[in-house]
């Protein structure tokens, strides 16, 4: 047991807990007061920032042979980041346009912004609805899992190696 009567985690663990505690998150009701909108907008990024988290948790996990002093995944995935078959994996996903890591880097960019990521619902009647728009939340929820897949992946490939 670790200080504090916690036992310990490895980076594994870690990682597969960051992502169920953003799905947790994401999948939070927002409520239907007067607060909603503001809730449902700091759900939304709390789940962002608990997926960046879980970012570098897999990024320390596929690395840790390599005894990188960096985990930061601002430099790790930047094409002149370290030279490790799992980053330059992870690089790959993030050039692709439709992946969860290209999604995940754009609104991690985003909530680090002075804008922020989440925004809120705009109800104009005037306005044209736009078919296929879903929400923040609904894209979390997706690339969650869609990022849960691909871990298990590089997880398997990396044993392989």
């Amino acid at each position: 047991m670790a200080c504090g009567g916690q036992a310990q985690v490895n980076a594994r663990s870690r990682t597969n807990q960051l992502l169920y505690q953003a799905e947790l998150v994401a999948a939070l009701p927002a409520g239907d007061d007067e607060h909603a909108p503001a809730r449902q907008m700091a759900l939304e990024e709390s789940a962002l920032a608990l997926f960046e988290l879980a970012l570098e948790s897999l990024l320390r996990e596929v690395t840790e042979h390599a005894r990188l002093s960096e985990h930061r995944w601002t430099v790790l995935l930047a094409q002149d980041g370290p030279a490790l078959a799992e980053l330059q994996r992870l690089r790959d996903l993030k050039a692709q346009p439709e992946s969860w890591l290209n999604w995940l880097g754009e609104q991690l960019e985003r909530l680090h912004s002075d804008e922020g990521a989440a925004r809120r619902a705009i109800h104009n009647p005037a306005m044209i609805a736009v078919g296929n728009q879903i929400g923040l939340r609904q894209q979390l929820l997706e690339n969650l899992q869609a990022a849960k897949r691909e871990i298990g992946a590089l997880r398997e490939t990396s044993l392989e190696w």
